[in-house]
């Protein structure tokens, strides 16, 4: 089975000039924590609900000035929409994520895909071993 077949497509962006305040009330609206970054149809970044805390409220930089782009995630981890189910939910658990952007060969976002949709597709063992690396401290 392919991420396209389990990934979710129609999917909230936002662009880089965007400021955090419309992120946050997006985010509280629409009961999501990350948002991908998209530039000229290309995802550049994501943010999440946490780069908005520790990047932002933490540093004390909280203005209207405060863009998607000075707090999204630069590491930009994703997956193409053409790859094998399992070896997606490998990679998230190598990378300790819960959710990545799919996008096409040409880097274009098509959707997102998370731990729970794939848990379902791939065998249990193996959604399971993801899951838990995902859970487990970076540092062990």
């Amino acid at each position: 089975m392919l991420i396209r077949d389990v990934m979710t497509e129609h999917v909230m962006t936002i662009r880089p000039d965007a400021s955090i305040f419309d992120i946050a009330r997006l985010m509280r609206d629409e009961d999501i924590g990350a948002i991908p970054v998209v530039e000229k149809e290309k995802l550049i970044g994501i943010v999440t609900d946490r780069d908005i805390v520790v990047r932002a409220i933490a540093d004390s930089q909280l203005s209207h000035h405060i863009d998607a782009r000075s707090v999204m995630s630069h590491r930009l981890l994703y997956c193409f929409a053409d790859q094998n189910v399992e070896d997606v939910l490998e990679n998230m658990g190598e990378m300790q994520v819960r959710r990545m952007p799919v996008v096409d060969r040409d880097k274009r976002l098509v959707g997102v895909v998370s731990i729970g949709d794939l848990s379902g597709k791939a065998p249990l063992a193996k959604a399971g071993d993801s899951l838990n690396r995902i859970s487990w401290p970076a540092s062990h």
